[in-house]
């Protein structure tokens, strides 16, 4: 992790953030004391597709629509 004084990353930024960029943590100090801190941030997680996520996985029989042989007398 770098640190450097304000000064300088004033003169110095858009090296600071080609680093940040590349994955350094970069402290900007004031007087000695840490102000700032500059890191990448995380990248999202890519959910899986809603639609179609379960393609391959689900099978219905061809005789899905026909009454159970259970449920005869009801009928």
């Amino acid at each position: 992790m770098e640190s450097i004084d304000i000064n300088q990353a004033l003169t110095k930024l858009p090296e600071l953030l080609e680093k940040a960029f590349a994955g350094e943590e970069i402290l900007i100090t004031k007087n000695n004391q840490q102000q700032i801190k500059i890191s990448p941030c995380p990248l999202p997680s890519q959910r899986p597709p809603l639609f179609g996520c379960d393609r391959g996985k689900i099978a219905l029989s061809d005789d899905f629509d026909e009454p159970l042989d259970d449920f005869q007398e009801y009928m």
